[in-house]
């Protein structure tokens, strides 16, 4: 009788559960003869949902998380250079300069990204992530985990944080094939790849084109395009409730057709509360003409300020807020945690409004798959929280490019403009959402409730292999 494969799915941060934990890719893995043990380096404990897993005790050494910082900044300047393009230089995050400590470590950065340009020094700083990382105890832990537990294949479900290099590096060492899945579909132009494995699995052959684009060290055998599993609870039917249900739950007007307001983080968009009033005076104005509408807010997953507060008392008759259904679990952005519950309260959202407003949200995709339109904001509020800020510096980045044409979302202009755009969004026929489904498909390999399978399948070839 043949051994059962194991895999090791490695959460080196919350983000890769609703992708990985929360569908159905543990039990279509299982049913193709695998043992899926989850690599767990979060505080979110798997065992409630009879998952396999195993937890990471560790934490990367200080010198490799400003070597991290050194490589991002340094490959931002190199695309800025190589495609002599300014945008590269907007995904820089502004550092701190509280104390000597930071002054210090911000130095030892600066030295670091100068004395490492172009690919060649690249390259070198990659190597030196993966040698500080072996010089540390976390490195040894995950090693001791790997001889002994001999899976036969690693798969990181996120490219991003620093703590997934050191489990990654002992694989390597161990020869233990490793594979990442790229989490968004804005992650490569940010610089964000902080990880090194032998493949890469992607949404989409737009995805594959940038990820031979800027890691041009990488071959094309290593970029397999699957699509991503966050869209397949979209096709689950379990997850539906009735509108009847749905609105009973959440104190909602039955005779009423609800529009969702989609809010951003703080640092995407300052002036987000002020577009939610301006999209309130409008609902107010289309009702005060005949229209019978209301609100939906559901506020970014990590932003818990009080921003909103003054908006929402303002507007009560008009505006219901559904909080998201995560779980904050410490003080860090990366320790609110997504849960299964919120997939279906998403879900149930979408389904059972008619139309999203937003600034420059990926949920435009989410509204496609059930054929209902996306309102971009795009226009500068009058009171602004930050007056450096402005919408078109993020409509001006990269992943934007892939937009077919302008008509795959509604733009809101102005604040003057709403309501009409509201009106006509809101009549919108399924012609009128060709571009947005144009989009989607381009950005993610279509039909997108198989992605799970085709990583598996993708999986099963590189084990084989």
């Amino acid at each position: 009788m043949t051994a059962r494969k194991k895999i090791f799915i490695l959460l080196p941060d919350g983000v890769g559960l609703r992708n990985f934990a929360f569908t159905s890719f543990v039990a279509i893995g299982e049913k193709l003869g695998w043992e899926v043990v989850f690599w767990n380096h979060t505080p979110f404990d798997l065992s409630p949902f009879n998952f396999s897993q195993i937890k990471l005790q560790g934490r990367i050494r200080s010198k490799t998380d400003l070597l991290k910082r050194a490589k991002i900044e340094a490959e931002l300047d190199h695309f800025f250079r190589k495609f002599e393009d300014s945008v590269y230089q907007t995904y820089k995050f502004p550092t701190s300069n509280k104390g000597v400590k930071d002054l210090i470590k911000n130095s030892i950065v600066s030295s670091l990204t100068d004395k490492h340009p172009g690919e060649e020094g690249l390259q070198k700083l990659r190597k030196k992530l993966k040698a500080s990382e072996r010089k540390g105890s976390f490195y040894e832990h995950c090693k001791t985990i790997l001889q002994k537990e001999k899976p036969d294949f690693i798969f990181c479900t996120n490219q991003r944080p620093a703590a997934a290099i050191a489990p990654l590096t002992a694989a390597l060492d161990l020869n233990i094939p490793t594979g990442t899945f790229i989490f968004s579909w804005d992650n490569l132009p940010k610089a964000t790849m902080v990880v090194e494995t032998d493949y890469y699995f992607v949404w989409s052959d737009y995805m594959k084109m940038e990820l031979l684009k800027y890691y041009p060290h990488i071959k094309p055998e290593q970029a397999l395009v699957t699509g991503s599993p966050q869209f397949e609870p979209h096709f689950d039917l379990t997850l539906r409730q009735s509108r009847q249900d749905f609105f009973r739950e959440h104190n909602l007007d039955l005779s009423k057709e609800y529009i969702c307001f989609s809010g951003d983080d703080k640092t995407t968009c300052p002036d987000d509360p002020q577009y939610l009033d301006d999209i309130a005076d409008s609902v107010k104005k289309l009702n005060s003409e005949g229209s019978n509408l209301g609100i939906i807010f559901r506020r970014c997953p990590v932003d818990f300020s009080d921003r909103y507060e003054e908006v929402l008392t303002r507007h009560k008759d008009h505006i219901t807020p559904i909080a998201p259904l995560w779980k904050k679990v410490g003080e860090n952005w990366n320790t609110i945690l997504p849960t299964k519950k919120d997939l279906a309260l998403q879900i149930n959202t979408i389904i059972h409004t008619e139309a999203v407003v937003n600034l420059a949200s990926s949920m435009v995709f989410d509204y496609g798959i059930f054929n209902k339109p996306s309102l971009y904001l795009n226009y500068e509020v009058e009171n602004k929280e930050d007056k450096s800020w402005t919408p078109q510096k993020v409509y001006n980045f990269v992943h934007f490019r892939s937009m077919p044409s302008n008509k795959a979302v509604f733009w809101l202009n102005s604040k003057e403009e709403i309501s009409e755009k509201l009106k006509y969004a809101l009549s919108a026929t399924t012609e009128d959402l060709e571009e947005t489904k144009k989009w989607f498909q381009k950005i993610n390999v279509h039909p997108p409730q198989e992605a799970s399978e085709r990583i598996w399948k993708e999986i099963e070839n590189i084990v084989v292999k």
